[in-house]
């Protein structure tokens, strides 16, 4: 691995960490990029578009400090570490709530149910972690490696910062308390691997030696940096591996469910639109025309075949949802369920 020079390590320092004052133009910038690239994202999960949260992706300007947190840890500047982390914080929550005044303003009936935006990011996963620390080590490589800087763009696409908060104030929005929290976990997983990845690339890069060359501020460097850091990863990892393991049961669920719930269908000439689980939940659409098959029967057929363990929501597309609890021999009538 080589080392970067004096001019380098002045050009990082100049790009990641943004300046006090709010009418400078890092501040400026910074803050005007956010708060447009939220309504950007929060604009693309609500309309269900891939392509308008990419563009918030590339506009949001959170990967900075976020990365300028990582590069004053390792010059160990306290003021600039203290200043990037707060910025990272006032920015996810800014973003959040833009997320929830939007939330509000279209408050769908839904409640987001049906929203693939908001559906890829409520269940982060182990892998989510292992890409994000990819990622991010592309981040920090193509900022010190002025030569792949093209790369950036694709590592702001790549890396998934401000979409997850905007989805976080949506689900507040509409009292999806839940999910809102998997939706910032997965942001948070991001936070740490480029935090991690960077503090790692940049001592690789031997930053502090060049900083000092260059007259920077530079404090003395201890290894429980490196050992706190990666204490918050390993924090972060234990409920991705706790969703990563519950994501496997809900697949496994939907699938031993669907060929009962074909069956029962077939019966009163229905169809079964689509079968899914959700933090052990089995959630059935069926449509066709009246009289309706028994909720009951479904939910007797899934005992039989060993889910009696599971509750079962069945939504009757143009019709009502029934909930069908998990032991129970009854079903009651109620709106769906979505959290």
């Amino acid at each position: 691995m080589g080392s970067v020079d004096a001019a380098a390590a002045r050009r990082m320092t100049d790009s990641l960490f943004i300046e006090r004052e709010w009418r400078s133009p890092s501040s400026s910038r910074f803050w005007v990029l956010l708060v447009l690239a939220s309504v950007i994202a929060s604009a693309g999960v609500i309309g269900d578009s891939t392509a308008t949260v990419i563009g918030a992706m590339i506009v949001a300007p959170l990967m900075t400090p976020i990365l300028g947190t990582a590069l004053a840890l390792v010059l160990a500047d306290r003021t600039h570490v203290v200043r990037s982390a707060l910025l990272v914080l006032g920015g996810a929550v800014a973003v959040v709530c833009i997320g929830m005044v939007l939330g509000w303003i279209v408050s769908p009936p839904d409640a987001f149910a049906t929203n693939s935006q908001v559906a890829s990011r409520i269940s982060p996963r182990l892998i989510d972690l292992f890409a994000a620390l990819a990622t991010g080590t592309v981040g920090a490589f193509a900022l010190v490696r002025t030569d792949i800087s093209d790369a950036l763009p694709g590592v702001a696409i790549a890396i998934s910062l401000v979409p997850p908060l905007a989805v976080t104030g949506l689900l507040i929005a509409v009292h999806r308390y839940h999910d809102a929290g998997e939706s910032a976990l997965l942001f948070a997983t991001n936070v740490a691997a480029i935090v991690a990845t960077g503090t790692l690339v940049f001592l690789a890069y031997r930053v502090r030696d060049a900083a000092e060359q260059a007259g920077l501020t530079v404090g003395a460097f201890h290894s429980r940096t490196v050992v706190a850091v990666a204490a918050v990863l390993l924090l972060i990892a234990v409920p991705l591996t706790i969703g990563t393991i519950a994501v496997v049961r809900d697949r496994t669920l939907a699938a031993d469910a669907r060929p009962v719930a074909d069956r029962w269908a077939a019966a009163g000439a229905w169809q079964i639109a689509s079968v899914e689980a959700r933090h052990g939940v089995i959630l059935i659409d069926v449509l066709g025309l009246p009289p309706q098959p028994a909720p009951t029967a479904l939910r007797a057929a899934l005992d039989r075949a060993g889910m009696s363990d599971a509750d079962l929501q069945l939504r009757l597309v143009g019709g009502r949802t029934h909930w069908c609890p998990a032991g129970a021999t009854t079903c009651t009538v109620e709106h769906a369920r979505t959290d």
